[in-house]
């Protein structure tokens, strides 16, 4: 398993949220990201998870609503890739796809537009 120190690996979440086109950021609300060693899955293959209230479900009611959280899973993503470019195309895509759960694209449609 590659070995990417934590700072590193945030950096590459950083990096990968700063790839997101401008017109989507603008529209993430109320988001806090974080990276995690490991989650509480217990087959410990969860790369990434959205945990909030996607905009498509938010009303009247969800002023002044804690941050939804977004977390990025290091230690998996490290065990499914062999080289560094692998590791930044990995975050990219778990990054994407949960920002896409954010706005309220489930995991169906996400399969179809290739982000697993």
């Amino acid at each position: 398993m590659l070995d990417i120190p934590p700072e590193e690996f945030e950096d590459l979440v950083a990096e990968a949220l700063d790839e997101i086109p401008d017109e989507l950021a603008r529209l993430v609300e109320n988001v806090v990201f974080v990276v995690e060693d490991d989650s509480d899955d217990e087959r410990g293959t969860l790369l990434g998870l959205y945990e909030g209230v996607p905009l498509t479900e938010r009303g009247q009611w969800y002023a002044g609503a804690m941050p939804d959280r977004i977390t990025i899973y290091r230690r998996p993503i490290l065990a499914i890739c062999r080289t560094l470019d692998d590791v930044v195309d990995e975050v990219h895509v778990t990054v994407v796809h949960e920002i896409a759960h954010h706005f309220g694209i489930d995991d169906d449609r996400l399969h179809e537009l290739g982000y697993d």
